[in-house]
C-alpha cells in the first residue's frame, strides 16, 4: 500500500502502491494505510532524525480522486460531510507537523488526488505531454471538498482560484507550471527525486501562507469588486442552472472573511449541499457515470482485440475534413489528407494548422507537439497513398452520387484488413455500401459540426456492417478523444433526428403568435445552448425539411405532417430565406450583430399576449425526450446511457437534468406520461407516448 525507505540524508520517500489496482485512488483505504505513517514521521521529526518527506507513486499515475459513487448514493448529509472532514483532518495532519514534504507527481494527479498534492509544501512533475493535474469536478456537476477550494484562495487569490475550479480544466505539467499549480518540472523519475531532495535539504522547515501569524490573502485589498464581477459572471454563464460554479463563488467569498480551519468547514457545507442536489447528481450521472459505461464499451462488440490505428486518410479537405483531421493529428496519427486537386487538399491543411493553432492556444496540445502534428500530415490527389491507411474517412459533400463515386475510386488501394468511414450527415450508410467491394467493413462515423472540437462521434452500423468494423470504428473514435455512441443506420441517425424535434416546436411557436425573441429566450432558459430559430438558421432550413421528409419516406402512411413546415416553406419559397447559407432566416445574417429578421413581424401575427412560460419550456424537452424514446423504442440506439450522454453531448439537452432519460426519471414515469397526455390533447400526436416507455424505467 505504502513502500517506506529513508535514505542518508534523512529523507524519507513514501511510494503509493496500492494493491489490487491499476491506479492508485484516494479512498478509506489509502487514507487509513497514511495514519500509522504519519505518526511515525512526527517521532522521527521530534528526535530530529527525519529532514524531509517525498510522496510519489509506483504506478503510471500519482494519485486521483475518491469515492465518487458512495458520495452520490448516499442520502445522508452527515456521512458526506464527515467524509470531507476526514480528509481534510489528513491533509492537514501532512502540511501541519513542520516536517517539509515534496509531492514527487509521476503521473496524473486528478480531483482528491491533487488536493493531497497541494497539501504538500511542494509539488514536482514529470513534464510528460500524457499527464494531466487538475481539479475537474466542476465538469461533473460537484466540486473540491477537501480543502483544495480554500487553498488554492490563499495560493492564487479569488479571481484565478475560482476559473481554475469552475472551468474543471486538467493541465499539461507545464501548464500546471505556468499558472502555478505546480513548482517544477522534471526530466524523468530520477531526475525528480533528485530535485525533490535537493529543495528540502535547504529547506528546514515550512509554514504553509494560512498558518502564518497575521496573514493575509494575495487579492484582500480588492475583494469586493471581484466578488461582484465574479457573481455577474456566474448569473451570465451559467444561468442559474448549474449550481457546482455558484458553490464554489460561494465558497471562496465566505471563505476569505475567516480563519483557514473555518473556511474548511464552509467548503464542507458548500460541498455536502452540492452532491445532494437533483442537478449535481443529474451531471455526474450523465457526465461520468453513463460517460464511463460507454468509455467501458457498453455498445462495443465483444471478442475483438484493441485497434491501434497508425495512419489515417481522409477524402476532402473542407472544414470537417480538415476538422477530423486536426483531431486525428492531435491523438498522433498521421494523416493522408486527399482532395480533386493538391492545392485545394493543401488549403485543406493550412485550415487544419489553423485548427492546431486553436489547440495550442486552448492547452490541449503543446508547440512541440503542435510542429509535431504538421510534419504527420500529408496531402494529395490519388487515393492510391491510402495503400497503408488502417481507416479511411470520406467526408465530401452530401450529395450521394459523388460519394459513391469516392467509395467507388478509394475502396480498390485499401488494404483488405482496413475499413472505410462515410461522414454523412443524411444519406443512408447501407445505400452508400451498394458500391463497397467489402459493405461489411463499411461504416458510418458521423462527426457533427465542428469536428474538431464537439465531443462526440455516431458510429452508424449499416444493415451488412460487421461486429469487427463497429469495434475498430468504436476504438479509434475514443483513440481521438471523442465519445461513441452507436446507431443504427436510419433516417436522421440520432442526434440529428432528436436535435429536429427541438427546431420544429420552436417554428410552431412561431406559427402559434409567440413573439420569436420570447421564444428563443424561453429555449435558453429551458437549459439549452441555443434557441431552435437561431439553431434552424445554423443548420439551413433545406437540412431540417429534409429531415422530415425522410420522417415521412419512413412511415409513410401514418406519418402525420409537422406544422412547422408550412412556416419553413413559407420562408423558403415565398419569402426566399433558407438559413445562413442562403439569405439569411429566422435572423439577419449580415450585420456584424446577429438579430431577429425585422420582417417577421410583417409575414407572421404574433398575437399571443399571455403565455405560460413553464409550458412552452416543458414542450421544448418533451418533444426531445419523446423522440429519443421512439429511437431507443426502434431500435436507432440501444442503450439509455447512450441516449442520455447522447442528448447533453450530440445537441446540448442540458446536463443538469441528466439526459433524456434520465429526465424521465426524475420528473416520475406515470407523471411524464400523463403530462404527455396533457401535451397531447392540447398540441397534437407529437406527445404520444412510445411503448417502449410503458413497458421499461421502473
Amino acid at each position: 500500500m505504502i513502500r517506506y525507505t529513508k535514505d542518508t540524508d534523512h529523507i524519507a520517500i513514501l511510494t503509493l502502491d496500492m494493491k489490487g489496482r491499476q491506479r492508485n485512488l484516494l479512498n478509506h483505504e489509502i487514507v487509513a494505510a497514511f495514519v500509522p505513517v504519519i505518526q511515525h514521521l512526527k517521532k522521527q521529526k521530534s528526535k530530529g532524525e527525519l529532514r524531509g518527506v517525498i510522496i510519489t507513486s509506483a504506478k503510471k499515475n500519482f494519485l486521483v480522486g475518491g469515492n465518487l459513487k458512495y458520495l452520490s448514493d448516499t442520502e445522508n448529509p452527515k456521512d458526506i460531510f464527515d467524509y470531507a472532514e476526514k480528509l481534510k483532518s489528513f491533509f492537514r495532519e501532512l502540511e501541519q507537523p513542520g516536517i517539509p514534504v515534496v509531492a514527487a507527481i509521476n503521473g496524473n494527479a486528478i480531483g482528491t488526488g491533487f488536493e493531497l498534492a497541494l497539501a504538500c509544501h511542494y509539488r514536482i512533475v514529470l513534464n510528460k505531454q500524457d499527464i494531466r493535474i487538475g481539479l475537474p469536478e466542476a465538469k461533473y456537476g460537484v466540486m473540491p471538498g477537501n480543502g483544495g477550494t480554500i487553498r488554492l484562495l490563499w495560493l492564487m487569490g479569488i479571481e484565478q482560484a475560482f476559473h481554475l475550479l469552475a472551468e474543471g480544466k486538467e493541465w499539461t505539467p507545464a501548464e500546471a507550471k505556468m499558472v502555478g499549480l505546480v513548482d517544477e518540472l522534471a526530466t524523468d523519475q530520477a531526475d525528480m527525486i533528485l530535485r525533490a531532495k535537493r529543495w528540502l535539504l535547504k529547506t528546514k522547515e515550512v509554514v504553509r501562507p494560512w498558518d502564518q501569524p497575521n496573514a493575509m490573502l494575495p487579492d484582500i485589498n480588492s475583494m469586493p469588486q471581484k466578488i461582484a464581477k465574479l457573481s455577474a459572471h456566474v448569473a451570465a454563464r451559467w444561468k442559474q442552472h448549474y449550481p457546482a460554479q455558484q458553490a464554489i463563488l460561494n465558497t471562496l467569498n465566505e471563505g476569505s472573511q475567516v480563519d483557514f480551519a473555518t473556511a474548511c468547514r464552509i467548503e464542507s457545507r458548500y460541498y455536502t449541499a452540492l452532491l445532494l442536489s437533483p442537478e449535481s447528481r443529474n451531471i455526474t450521472q450523465a457526465l461520468w457515470f453513463d460517460q464511463n459505461q460507454i468509455s467501458n464499451g457498453i455498445s462495443r462488440p465483444k471478442g475483438f482485440g484493441k485497434l491501434r490505428p497508425k495512419k489515417i486518410g481522409i477524402v476532402g479537405a473542407g472544414v470537417m475534413g480538415s476538422g477530423i483531421a486536426a483531431s486525428c493529428l492531435a491523438a498522433g496519427y498521421e494523416v493522408l489528407l486527399k482532395d480533386v486537386s493538391r492545392m485545394i487538399a493543401e488549403q485543406g491543411k493550412e485550415r487544419v494548422a489553423q485548427m492546431l493553432e486553436a489547440y495550442l492556444k486552448s492547452g490541449k496540445i503543446l508547440k512541440t507537439t503542435q510542429e509535431e502534428c504538421i510534419a504527420k500530415i500529408h496531402t494529395t490527389e490519388s487515393a492510391e497513398g491510402f495503400i497503408d491507411c488502417d481507416l479511411v474517412i470520406e467526408s465530401v459533400f452530401e450529395n450521394v452520387n459523388l460519394k459513391r463515386k469516392v467509395v467507388s475510386e478509394t475502396e480498390q488501394y485499401i488494404d483488405e484488413f482496413a475499413f472505410f468511414a462515410s461522414n454523412t450527415v443524411s444519406i443512408p450508410i447501407t445505400q452508400l455500401a451498394e458500391k463497397s467491394i467489402r459493405p461489411e467493413q463499411f461504416v458510418g462515423l458521423h462527426f457533427l459540426r465542428h469536428a474538431d472540437s464537439m465531443p462526440l462521434v455516431e458510429i452508424v452500423r449499416g444493415e451488412q456492417t460487421n461486429d469487427e468494423t463497429i469495434a475498430k470504428a468504436f476504438d479509434f473514435v475514443k483513440s481521438i478523444g471523442k465519445t461513441p455512441i452507436v446507431v443504427k443506420d436510419d433516417w436522421g441517425f440520432y442526434v440529428a433526428r432528436v436535435q429536429n424535434t427541438y427546431i420544429l416546436e420552436g417554428i410552431t411557436m412561431l406559427q402559434e403568435g409567440y413573439l420569436p425573441a420570447l421564444i428563443e429566450n424561453l429555449g435558453l432558459q429551458s437549459g439549452m445552448p441555443k434557441g431552435p430559430l437561431a439553431l434552424a438558421d445554423e443548420l439551413s432550413f433545406d437540412l431540417v425539411l429534409r429531415y422530415e421528409q425522410q420522417a415521412a419516406d419512413h412511415y409513410g402512411s401514418k406519418y402525420i405532417q409537422h406544422p412547422a413546415v408550412t412556416v419553413l416553406k413559407k420562408m423558403m419559397d415565398e419569402l426566399k430565406r433558407n438559413g445562413h447559407k442562403k439569405n439569411g432566416g429566422f435572423y439577419e445574417q449580415n450585420d456584424e450583430n446577429k438579430k431577429l429578421w425585422p420582417g417577421l413581424n410583417d409575414h407572421f401575427t404574433f398575437n399571443k399576449s399571455t403565455y405560460d412560460q413553464e409550458e412552452i419550456m416543458e414542450r421544448f424537452l418533451f418533444v426531445q425526450i419523446l423522440e429519443a424514446v421512439w429511437c431507443l423504442h426502434e431500435g436507432v440506439i440501444k442503450t439509455e446511457q447512450e441516449a442520455n450522454l447522447g442528448s447533453v453531448l450530440g445537441w446540448g439537452f442540458p446536463s443538469f437534468k441528466g439526459g433524456v432519460i434520465q429526465y424521465i426519471k426524475n420528473y416520475g414515469k406515470s407523471n411524464f406520461i400523463k403530462r404527455c397526455n396533457e401535451l397531447k390533447s392540447a398540441h397534437g400526436q407529437r406527445f404520444s407516448v412510445p411503448g417502449w416507455l410503458k413497458n421499461n424505467l421502473a
